[in-house]
């Protein structure tokens, strides 16, 4: 059982990184657009990236986490699984902060240029860098 709750959890973990990826590349886009059908049409994309797939992804992730530790709590005894933790949780809050940057393109009121976008766009790649290391090395 435990495996097939694993294999699910990384589905899901790809499902939510591409989300995470790809959101923040669309307010990229957003942020650079000059006419109103560009972005209308980036809105309808955001929401429905977020809504759809982000969200749920997430939200699958975190319940499958939670089980495997449930079978496995040995793991919290483990430093790497902690730093792990912390990284998922600092993932969960950047989760939230791309659901306010979708607020505010929604009401128009992005201040935010394509530049610092392109910066926010690189905080999960280093998350999930540092995720991978531990939990495939496990160095403490």
């Amino acid at each position: 059982m435990y495996l097939w709750i694993k294999a699910f959890h990384i589905i899901a973990v790809v499902t939510w990184f591409a989300a995470l990826f790809y959101l923040p590349r669309l307010f990229v886009y957003h942020a650079a657009a000059e006419d109103e059908v560009s972005r209308e049409r980036f809105k309808v994309m955001e929401r429905k990236l977020y809504r759809g797939i982000m969200t749920p992804s997430m939200l699958v992730v975190v319940a499958l986490g939670i089980w495997m530790l449930a079978l496995i709590p040995a793991w919290m005894q483990q430093g790497w699984m902690h730093a792990k933790l912390t990284l998922v949780a600092a993932l969960i809050a950047y989760h939230f902060v791309c659901a306010w940057h979708l607020r505010q393109f929604a009401q128009d009121r992005n201040r935010r240029s394509h530049v610092y976008f392109r910066w926010f766009n690189e905080a999960p790649v280093i998350a999930l860098i540092a995720i991978v290391v531990l939990v495939v090395v496990k160095p403490f």
